[in-house]
């Protein structure tokens, strides 16, 4: 066989970096090293992988044909040397993701609780938004994710994980607060409201909800993360639809109030995400285990 899996390696590396001296740092190796072996590469396919455009090396149609194919090869390669390790076993490692709302508010406890029982096993976390989750997921970047919103990705398996509750609060200052229950749609959909970016799952999860209530939702501000919406609504600057989960310090201490709206109660889905591609190894088959385990207690208590 022409091809080694070091081949593909530094193929990706310099997919990713542009240049053959980063990908060899990347990877460990001399600059005269992975040019070779990307040299021996292109030579074993009788191809070019990439543009020469300055000093940047930039994947061509080849190139970008072989890119997914490589990653998997080379998940695959890692999936070999690390399924058999069980959970506690010194090496274990996994790679998991989440978006924002998750990766800040849940994910930490669940890591934590889960190493309590498995300390040798270790974690690296990748936080971002759903979109950004969900390309991970498809490029093997990560073993598999929590995300709170839709996955669109065709070689991505999903399974619903856990409900969240979306609850409208402001600043007890607000206009908005001082209605009560007189508080009305037309009010809502004419206040000035804080999102998240588009491509996040709250985001899209919130337009969900709310759009079909109030057919417009004017933003005042747009936040990358959930954590800067709910300041900036302490602050009244606007209102917010966040998950109770992620403003339930600030309504106990009476910065923030949720505001009785005549909305039904609002929910959303969160979702475990991963490669449908991608061989389910022991440990990651126990995580996964737990995490489904974690998500039933927070449902029934």
């Amino acid at each position: 066989m022409r091809i080694t899996l070091r081949q593909l390696q530094i193929f990706l590396a310099v997919a990713q970096s542009g240049s053959t001296t980063a990908a060899a740092e990347a990877v460990a190796l001399s600059q005269s090293a992975a040019s070779a072996a990307l040299n021996e590469l292109e030579g074993g396919l009788n191809v070019q992988l990439f543009d020469r455009v300055g000093k940047r090396l930039v994947l061509n149609d080849n190139g970008r044909l072989l890119l997914p194919q490589a990653q998997h090869m080379l998940d695959a390669a890692h999936t070999i040397e690390q399924q058999f390790l069980a959970p506690d076993q010194a090496g274990a490692e996994l790679h998991i993701g989440a978006s924002t709302t998750i990766g800040s508010y849940m994910l930490p406890a669940m890591v934590a609780a889960y190493r309590r029982d498995h300390p040798q096993l270790r974690v690296r976390a990748l936080v971002a938004n759903t979109a950004d989750i969900v390309a991970a997921v498809s490029n093997f970047e990560v073993d598999a994710a929590l995300i709170e919103g839709p996955c669109h990705a065709g070689d991505v398996l999903v399974e619903p994980w856990m409900t969240d509750e979306l609850i409208v609060v402001a600043a007890p200052t607000h206009p908005l607060a001082a209605q009560g229950k007189k508080l009305t749609l037309k009010k809502l959909s004419e206040a000035d409201w804080l999102l998240r970016e588009t491509g996040s799952g709250t985001r899209e999860a919130v337009e969900h909800a709310l759009l079909p209530y109030l057919h417009h939702l004017p933003s005042a501000c747009e936040f990358g993360n959930s954590e800067a919406i709910k300041r900036a609504t302490a602050e009244g600057m606007g209102i917010s639809c966040l998950s109770r989960a992620v403003v339930k310090d600030l309504l106990e201490s009476g910065r923030l109030i949720e505001l009785a709206t005549p909305l039904p109660v609002l929910r959303r889905h969160f979702y475990l995400v991963r490669n449908k591609h991608r061989v389910l190894s022991l440990r990651l088959a126990s995580l996964l285990e737990f995490f489904r385990d974690w998500a039933l207690q927070r449902e029934q208590g």
